[in-house]
């Protein structure tokens, strides 16, 4: 199916089957965030007594890498060493399984793929409502990894029933999902986490709301969500596999994946790291707790959602992701050495502007050098290599920032972030094909040209 083929009244169904399925996945994912140190508190408390469970056996190990640093560090960070080891391990899941997924979705159909993604996040909401142990929340952590397709699958239905002019402002909107999703899901996770249900599970009750949210996520796209990809079935303007007329064997290219791939992986790894420490910066700095980190990463989703939604979808993706890189580089020189909350607030906006962007941005530059029988697997290896660049990110940075301090982390990781700089403004191209449909918009091809 080639996408112009698609009518507008049916991509305008397609976006908003997309957009509602992906609030309710992203509410239900970042319920979760805000009570990890709470929620692994709780398992150390109830564990620890015994030396023969999974997550003493862990701690064991973590605090012999903690204790391997010359400055001393105090036992609130064995909480924070196993958060950081749990984000790794879900990144490095997820690593894994992005491209299979990927590949899955062009033998096999979008959809297909999604709904059964689904079924292994549905099981691994249902573990957490179940996890009076550490083991069975690891085994939760460990399924939704592996089966947290959504994001790369949206990616691809976006990039089917979208044209070169209409790519920016879809992979905008799913990034306003994103932003609003990190707005209010927090919040809602954190104040359900008051609820205590299950005395064995004080978690149970955001858990449970979170299995809701999935299961309706899934119900509402078993039955809203068509078949977008030309390979398989009935595609999003409703025709058939017979109907449809073949593409092209080969795809021009502009950039190449490997140069899209290595770009998001350096950005990913640096800023993977500052935003896993920007916390415990804030709490060392201004003695900052859930309510004012909260505050804060909310302000970052508000900003970065109007954005999304006024500045960044209007913009070309290549221009996209400069700005953001550009940001974000100044937002680590800026931490490096800020003493006030108004610096704080700076470097905030600032990553707000990276946010709406770079990620953003990549994506729709990586969905321009796919051909639509192979849309599936790059856009899920362009994934991958992002979530490895997020499982070695916190855990590098942060070791940076107990060795050598706040200065010095972020000054290294700005120097990261002006490399990744010249990635994107000395090897990133503009896609030939919007350049071309652009410029016969504007009257100035001529024939033959």
């Amino acid at each position: 199916m080639a996408t112009g083929e698609v009518t507008p009244a049916r991509r305008k169904q397609v976006l908003r089957v997309l957009f509602i399925s992906l609030l309710l996945d992203l509410i239900s994912f970042t319920f979760i965030l805000p009570l990890f140190p709470k929620l692994l508190e709780f398992y150390r408390n109830l564990e620890t007594q015994s030396s023969n469970t999974v997550l003493s056996r862990i701690l064991l190990g973590l605090n012999a890498y903690k204790n391997s640093f010359s400055k001393p560090i105090n036992d609130r960070y064995d909480i924070v060493l196993l958060g950081g080891a749990l984000g790794s391990l879900f990144s490095l899941c997820q690593a894994i399984a992005s491209p299979v997924i990927g590949t899955l979705s062009d033998k096999y159909g979008r959809r297909t793929a999604l709904l059964w993604s689904m079924m292994g996040n549905i099981a691994s909401v249902a573990l957490w409502c179940a996890a009076v142990d550490f083991r069975t929340f690891l085994a939760s952590r460990v399924i939704g990894g592996l089966s947290e397709g959504n994001i790369q699958l949206a990616l691809a239905i976006a990039t089917d029933i979208s044209t070169n002019e209409e790519r920016g402002k879809t992979m905008a909107l799913v990034g306003a999902c994103f932003s609003i999703a990190f707005t209010f899901g927090p919040a809602l996770g954190a104040a359900l986490s008051q609820v205590t249900t299950v005395a064995a599970n004080p978690f149970a009750t955001a858990a449970g709301f979170s299995l809701v949210l999935i299961v309706t996520e899934t119900v509402y796209l078993y039955y809203a969500l068509p078949e977008t990809h030309p390979g398989s079935g009935v595609t999003a303007n409703g025709s058939t596999e017979k109907e449809k007329k073949p593409e092209p064997a080969s795809h021009e290219r502009t950039n190449s994946h490997a140069m899209l791939n290595l770009t998001h992986f350096s950005f990913i790894l640096f800023f993977s790291g500052m935003e896993f420490s920007l916390p415990f910066m804030t709490y060392d700095l201004f003695s900052y707790g859930s309510k004012q980190s909260g505050r804060l990463l909310g302000f970052i989703g508000l900003v970065a959602s109007i954005l999304q939604g006024g500045v960044t979808r209007r913009m070309h993706p290549l221009r996209v992701v400069q700005l953001g890189v550009l940001s974000c580089a100044a937002a680590f020189f800026i931490l490096a050495r800020l003493e006030t909350e108004r610096a704080l607030y700076g470097a905030a906006s600032l990553l707000a502007v990276t946010s709406s962007t770079v990620v953003t941005g990549l994506n729709s530059l990586s969905s321009f050098e796919a051909g639509s029988n192979e849309r599936g697997e790059k856009l899920g290896n362009h994934r991958s290599f992002g979530q490895v660049g997020r499982a070695l990110g916190p855990l590098i940075f942060c070791s940076l920032y107990w060795w050598a301090g706040r200065d010095t982390a972020y000054m290294i990781g700005g120097a990261g972030m002006v490399g990744v700089c010249g990635l994107v403004l000395g090897g990133l191209k503009a896609p030939k094909g919007l350049e071309v449909k652009k410029a016969k918009a504007n009257g100035s091809v001529k024939k033959g040209s």
